[in-house]
């Protein structure tokens, strides 16, 4: 029975542990939320801006930019997938990985050749382990991108875009990532990045307000040349941004669930290391009851 105990408090500790340790994850995720959510904002401003200069650019301009040209009979598809570089995050990167499989079985049921590009280990591991042949990734800033990332990203997919399906290269981009919605909610999300599709505000203009009048300098194409590729690795930013806020999101969210099961598991095993106590203590009244007893029946029959 004391050996009983003695494991009941072994694993009490074990779990007491476990349980620090989740805390401090749930804390560290949830400052880390509110630093990917204020670098997420600091970038709204320049990414609007950029976006009414290509929209304008777009619609006066009347430029045929590679980048912005439907190919005919598109056959090789690119789709960069967003996930995580570590875990305890319950089902983040599970879910984005669904979504991918998901937009992969479309493409190639309009039979299309799927080229996997990648961010995050948890995604790398995932295809790895599967055999599927990944074309390029990277790895080791999922909850911390910074601008040089996406820079990085977006011009091997423009590399790829601009050769071709002819040439090895891709007809199509597009991108899964989880869109950061609220604390309890992160959604996966697909949008088509290549050919561009220029993303307009979502804040309607004024009535009243004039419309601009533009004057390229030097020509539309070359100015095109310059902000399209800007553009492209601002979206994909974004999107990392995105990503990275959610898997804090998920992670906080995960580590608070574990810190809740590990305080329910020390109150089920201290009841029961109290139980198995409490049976010690009455077993042993018994034994010195019983001892008492025998030794009174024996003394009363040698007298």
């Amino acid at each position: 029975m004391a050996g009983k105990i003695r494991l009941y408090r072994q694993r009490i500790r074990s779990v007491s542990t476990i349980k620090k340790s989740t805390r401090a994850m749930e804390l560290v995720a949830a400052s880390r939320i509110r630093r990917a959510q204020e670098r997420s904002q600091a970038a709204t401003p320049y990414a609007r801006e950029l976006t009414r200069a290509v929209s304008a650019l777009v619609t006066f301009s009347h430029v045929d930019h590679p980048l912005l040209t439907e190919r005919e009979n598109p056959r090789r598809a690119a789709v960069l997938v967003i996930s995580s570089d570590r875990g305890l995050a319950g089902a983040y990167s599970a879910n984005v990985i669904r979504e991918a499989e998901r937009l992969g079985e479309l493409l190639r049921g309009a039979g299309k050749e799927v080229a996997l590009y990648v961010c995050g280990r948890k995604a790398v591991s995932y295809y790895r382990f599967r055999r599927r042949e990944i074309v390029r990734d990277w790895t080791g800033f999922s909850d911390n991108p910074q601008y040089a990332h996406a820079k990085e990203v977006g011009e091997t997919l423009i590399d790829a875009f601009l050769a071709g399906s002819d040439k090895g290269g891709v007809d199509e981009i597009h991108i899964v990532y989880t869109q950061f919605v609220s604390m309890i909610s992160q959604r996966p999300e697909v949008i088509r990045l290549l050919p561009l599709e220029v993303v307009e505000g979502e804040e309607p203009p004024e009535p009243s307000e004039a419309l601009p009048l533009y004057e390229f300098e030097p020509s539309a194409a070359e100015v095109l040349d310059t902000l399209l590729p800007r553009y492209v690795e601002n979206r994909i930013y974004h999107c990392m941004l995105q990503a990275a806020a959610s898997e804090h999101a998920a992670r906080q969210r995960a580590m608070k669930s574990a810190t809740e099961n590990a305080e329910e598991l020390i109150r089920t095993l201290t009841r029961e290391a109290n139980q198995a106590r409490q049976a010690e203590i009455t077993q042993e009244i018994s034994e010195i009851v019983g001892g008492a007893n025998a030794l009174a029946d024996a003394t009363a029959g040698s007298e």
